[in-house]
């Protein structure tokens, strides 16, 4: 069975739809195609299950207020005892599209994912200000990165 990349991001907006759909075309790369499996869940419908299967995840949220998005923050309330004891190392990465600089957001996830002792593979990537169109490279190489990493 191929490994499986989980990506679980809001996407409130067009820009932020096109982040989630760049992250997972990354991941989809044909390089990686034979390699990898690879889904994007919206936080509502992702669930503790579909983490229990992945061999990595990508969290993708948006800045609201400072902080994660309500739908994010839901997701991991109801993931989080769920999986406490199953994912500990799972392999994980994280965008946020920031209004602001991220930071509130950045600290308020990795005090969660500390908790849940998931293996960070690298720094977050911070999307702040106006959107730009290398936001969307940006979150494909994200994606395509955490595939290979992976990958058989």
């Amino acid at each position: 069975m191929k490994p499986h990349l989980l990506i679980v991001a809001n996407a409130p907006s067009a820009n932020t739809r096109a982040l989630a759909e760049a992250t997972l075309r990354g991941a989809l790369h044909p390089d990686l195609e034979q390699s990898v499996t690879a889904c994007w869940r919206p936080p509502l419908e992702a669930s503790a299950a579909d983490v229990a299967q992945a061999n990595a995840i990508i969290i993708g949220t948006t800045e609201n207020f400072g902080n994660m998005s309500g739908q994010i923050k839901d997701f991991f309330e109801r993931i989080y005892y769920p999986c406490l004891e199953t994912t500990a190392a799972l392999p994980w990465a994280l965008y946020i599209r920031a209004g602001k600089d991220g930071t509130g957001t950045d600290r308020a996830i990795h005090a969660i994912v500390s908790g849940m002792r998931w293996r960070e593979m690298q720094p977050p990537l911070l999307l702040h200000g106006d959107f730009q169109p290398q936001f969307s490279d940006q979150c494909e190489t994200l994606g395509m990165t955490m595939a290979a990493l992976i990958a058989n």
